[in-house]
């Protein structure tokens, strides 16, 4: 897998958020759905369980030919096989995931509401950028709101652009149209009663491309 071209298609970016009885089954709804990028998010106690669910949910991916991104844990992504490594912090730890993780691995990294961090991002080396809260969030509900012309000023950066934060099918072609390269979500994803159909909603914002 040719993982930096394969971010150039855009689409759904699914985030999973910690342990449930159904956790692999929504992935799999999700996927089905049509995500492009999927992250594992867990910021649980459980190292086991946590391995266990990473690899079960990188088979998913695989079948569906989509990158797992691993939240954080650079040992976890490293463990699994995982495609890539989203970064809550600064920069400067780009070189130090692409050392474990191989020179092809996706390195996404959390600009939140900061053009001078995307911009220092992209210049370290990140295959993505991600922006946000767009929206008032669910999961952060004191996430800083992040203006949605931060899109359209990074436009030059020459990396992916992810928006992140409250996104609905609703509210996500505002995003798009602004610029966003993908759109994440968490909530209205593993928090809908159907998540295949929550995801096809997200995917038909975005125009076909073949895997």
């Amino acid at each position: 897998m040719n993982h930096l071209a394969s971010l150039a298609h855009g689409g759904l970016y699914a985030i999973t958020n910690g342990s449930r009885p159904d956790l692999l089954d929504t992935v799999a709804q999700a996927l089905a759905g049509g995500a492009r990028l999927l992250q594992y998010m867990d910021e649980g106690p459980g190292e086991a369980r946590r391995h266990a669910e990473a690899s079960a949910i990188l088979a998913l991916c695989r079948s569906h030919g989509v990158p797992l991104i691993v939240h954080e844990d650079l040992v976890l992504a490293e463990a699994v096989g995982a495609d890539g490594v989203h970064l809550s912090h600064a920069a400067d730890g780009i070189a130090a995931a692409r050392a474990r993780l191989g020179a092809a691995a996706i390195v996404g990294v959390a600009c939140r509401d900061s053009l001078e961090d995307a911009r220092a991002a992209a210049q370290a080396g990140a295959s993505y950028v991600s922006f946000g809260a767009m929206y008032p969030s669910p999961t952060r509900p004191l996430a800083p709101l992040a203006p949605i012309d931060l899109l359209r000023q990074s436009a030059a950066l020459g990396v992916a652009r992810v928006a992140i934060g409250g996104i609905t099918p609703d509210n996500a072609p505002a995003l798009i149209e602004a610029g966003a390269d993908y759109v994440a979500s968490i909530s209205s994803l593993f928090g809908a009663p159907d998540a295949r159909l929550a995801a096809q909603r997200f995917a038909q914002l975005f125009p076909p491309s073949s895997h």
